[in-house]
């Protein structure tokens, strides 16, 4: 603790007009930088949260207040709970009580990332009879 930003200073630069410290070391698929340490890969943007701030609560997660998966600057990051990761990521949908297929968006019928989980059940369900060539049996609201 106490220090300013991530060990590896040099894997990072910092963006003049935003301020974002910008990991130029390995990212993932989904654009967030990616450090090795002790032996396994972590997350950049949670391993520079945790040289400033500590350990990160337990059911919390790591939101850029910049909107910038590749910035790791500690002053940009912040510990939220999933729910309200997701409610800053899409402010859209914070807004919307049904999905565009009129489910009802409740925590319950909610996954992770904000989807619908009757919509993505039931897409799951037709790409199964797709791929296989077995009949639909009922049919819902996909062609």
């Amino acid at each position: 603790m106490g220090r300013r930003g991530p060990k590896k200073r040099s894997h990072y630069c910092v963006h003049p007009e935003t301020g974002c410290w910008l990991w130029v070391g390995g990212h993932n698929g989904k654009g967030y930088g990616r450090v090795g340490e002790g032996g396994r890969t972590r997350a950049a943007h949670r391993v520079a949260y945790e040289e400033v701030n500590g350990a990160i609560p337990e059911g919390l997660e790591i939101d850029h207040l910049c909107r910038n998966r590749n910035c790791v600057n500690p002053s940009h990051l912040e510990a939220v709970t999933r729910e309200e990761n997701i409610r800053r990521a899409k402010p859209h949908r914070a807004q919307q009580t049904h999905c565009k297929h009129g489910h009802p968006r409740t925590p319950d019928n909610l996954k992770n990332n904000g989807t619908c989980r009757i919509c993505d059940r039931e897409a799951k369900r037709l790409d199964y009879h797709r791929k296989t060539g077995r009949g639909l049996g009922r049919r819902f609201w996909y062609p």
